[in-house]
């Protein structure tokens, strides 16, 4: 009997309140509206470029690790709790156990090697993803300024006379990724702002065309701060560095419309620094280039701040 004189345990309320803990945690993991098809993603995007795989595959072995390690330590929080407690071994404090080598040992050795598995898949992945040595079928500078984004599509395309190679407002573009660029490429130009709307699904920023099944190599500049140029399908962002160019490339594998957005921090009205992706097939992306030449936007708008020291000693010790 409890000091009060009732039957009641004063364990019970307890465990009514470890019950409903334990109810609640599993309603909020199964009800956050994902289908069993979405489940494997664990929250990313469907992918839509060819390398969009490798990226979700590194994710969900993370996850994977996570979870392996989560559970151990958790059976070992509960196995202590539950046979070591005080009511079932009726002893005050427990032996304890001081410079066990073979322990001290063990959850020394055993973090170094899950880091080092994690490393491993982590660079080796890196690496293909970075991997510029294939020469891109298509070339577009990505310029980010505050609060929008500017498309430089490095082109030949009728009507649009110049070079890219000399053009003083790629200037800041380094020479590593100037050899691929077309000859005579007279380019044509998208800029948005804030309010700059898509018209097909009305998403705000202005729109990015590229062609399906093409390799593209985008070239990420900054005219003022440092932004993060992120199309949250391709599952692949990168830093786009005021004086320090930054490059990848993918391979769009799906038509449609895809949202973008600046993944960093960098201003008051970072939240407005939205784009959409409209992957097309080539023959009407190259009708689109034709479209712009049309509306008089021919040629490259600034592409950002010059390359600093540092980014040229850094592309002369590259090349």
């Amino acid at each position: 009997m409890s000091p009060n004189g009732s039957d009641r345990s004063p364990r019970r309320p307890m465990r009514r309140k470890l019950l409903q803990a334990m109810t609640a945690g599993l309603v909020l993991a199964t009800a956050t509206g994902c289908t069993y098809k979405d489940f494997p993603r664990l929250g990313m995007p469907t992918p839509t470029t060819e390398e969009a795989p490798r990226i979700l595959s590194l994710w969900q072995g993370s996850w994977a690790a996570a979870l392996a390690v989560g559970v151990l330590v958790w059976g070992l929080i509960l196995w202590s709790a539950v046979f070591h407690r005080r009511s079932r071994t009726k002893v005050e404090v427990p032996p304890q156990t001081r410079y066990n080598m073979p322990i001290e040992a063990l959850y020394t050795v055993v973090p170094i090697i899950i880091i080092s598995v994690l490393f491993y898949f982590t660079a080796r992945d890196e690496s293909k993803l970075l991997d510029l040595s294939k020469k891109p079928d298509v070339t577009v500078n990505v310029v980010g300024f505050q609060w929008s984004w500017g498309f430089n599509y490095i082109e030949n395309v009728p009507g649009s006379t110049g070079d890219a190679k000399t053009d003083k407002n790629l200037a800041s573009v380094p020479d590593r990724y100037k050899k691929y660029f077309p000859a005579n490429a007279g380019g044509v130009y998208e800029v948005g702002t804030p309010g700059t709307r898509n018209p097909q699904t009305g998403n705000p920023g202005p729109t990015l065309w590229l062609p399906k099944g093409r390799t593209v190599r985008f070239v990420l500049t900054s005219r003022d701060v440092i932004h993060s140029f992120w199309v949250l399908p391709f599952l692949m962002k990168q830093d786009v560095i005021p004086g320090h160019p930054n490059a990848f490339q993918v391979t769009p594998n799906q038509e449609g419309t895809f949202r973008g957005k600046c993944a960093e921090l960098c201003g008051v009205d970072h939240s407005r620094m939205l784009f959409n992706v409209k992957v097309v097939s080539p023959e009407r992306y190259e009708q689109h280039l034709k479209d712009l030449v049309k509306k008089g936007q021919t040629g490259y708008i600034p592409a950002g701040i010059a390359q600093t020291s540092h980014e040229k000693n850094r592309e002369s010790n590259i090349l």
